[in-house]
């Protein structure tokens, strides 16, 4: 009996530590499991992230795009390699980082006024739409200047505006596409002069450096972009700046006046550029850019870079800049629609 019980307390207690056992296993795979997804979201990146500009180099977008790209790279230890794929108006480069890439984090969209709230709003039938677009936050802004060769025969953007309402037929301007910034900027003019948009003639262009170049070349008569991104032509001789299209003179060239100065008020179309991700994209992969953009425009070496391409710091976290974009796309709609510009 003795041995029996002797057996029985052995067998009890081997039974107790196999228990014991199985349970520290199963707290220890599900602590695992809770700590492996939390370890996916922190470890984030983990590898080589591709940012998309959809417009060719030397622009605006891609020159913000490559200040973030060179502070995140330090910031996460990870290589941010900017791709450029250029052509209709944008859209080829939106569609391969929001379609074809895979909603891991690791393809980022460098969008922009032009792909996002003027694409959506001036073609009745979008191949991308803003729902697409995982909007992770806004980067950068800058102001609308409308530029002429030097050699042009019109000093003042109220001359220029008095030439275009009598002779719009003549009038050849640069632009992405049908809907793109330029194309914003110009129907919003066009209408506070009374001037029919169809009337014009759009020329079209790759983007900011193919605008400028094609301006400067006398192909056409007039390019619209941000100040920033035509003061190298400006500064070099080869064209000259009429009007900026902000509340103030812009500090780059204090001799230039707003287009309020020049009579035309109601002219409100602001340039910007953001990062987006393909709309399946994790949560945690948009708060991480979220904050990482946060932190990286308070940062001093950043502003400065933001600075030196003639760029305003515009930080929206990822709700604002979702809000923003719709407000914007619907203003937006009504302008396509009473010019003539959505098609």
């Amino acid at each position: 009996m003795k041995k029996l019980f002797t057996l029985s307390i052995a067998v009890l207690l081997l039974m107790g530590i196999f228990l014991t056992g199985c349970t520290t296993n199963s707290v220890t795979s599900t602590e695992k499991k809770e700590g492996g997804e939390q370890k996916k979201g922190t470890d984030y990146p983990i590898r080589q992230i591709e940012l998309v500009v959809p417009f060719a180099a030397g622009g605006g977008v891609d020159l913000a795009a490559r200040s973030v790209a060179d502070y995140l790279s330090k910031e996460w230890g990870q290589p941010i390699v900017v791709t450029n794929k250029p052509g209709g108006g944008g859209i080829i480069g939106a569609q391969y980082a929001l379609k074809e890439a895979k909603p891991d984090g690791y393809t980022v969209l460098a969008n922009n006024v032009s792909t996002t709230t003027m694409y959506e709003a001036g073609t009745a039938n979008p191949v991308i739409t803003n729902k697409e677009n995982k909007f992770a936050a806004r980067i950068a802004a800058g102001t609308p200047a409308y530029a002429v060769k030097a050699d042009a025969e019109w000093d003042t953007f109220e001359e220029f505006s008095e030439w275009v309402k009598k002779n719009p037929e003549k009038l050849t301007w640069a632009s992405v596409g049908p809907a793109g910034f330029s194309s914003f900027v110009a129907a919003q003019w066009f209408e506070s002069l009374g001037v029919d948009f169809n009337k014009t003639q759009m020329v079209s262009s790759e983007g900011t450096s193919d605008s400028a170049a094609k301006l400067a070349g006398g192909h056409v008569v007039l390019a619209i972009h941000t100040v920033g991104e035509l003061a190298p032509l400006v500064e070099a001789g080869k064209i000259k700046l009429l009007a900026v299209q902000s509340p103030e003179r812009s500090p780059l060239f204090p001799d230039v006046p707003t287009t309020e100065e020049a009579g035309l008020e109601g002219l409100t179309i602001k340039w910007w550029t953001g990062l987006s991700f393909p709309a399946d994209t994790p949560d945690e992969i948009i708060q991480k850019w979220e904050q990482a953009v946060e932190k990286m425009e308070k940062d001093e070496t950043f502003l400065q870079q933001l600075e030196k391409i003639k760029l305003d710091p515009a930080y929206l976290n990822s709700a604002d800049f979702t809000k923003e974009v719709e407000m914007e796309t619907n203003a937006l709609i009504k302008l396509a629609e009473d010019t003539g510009i959505r098609k």
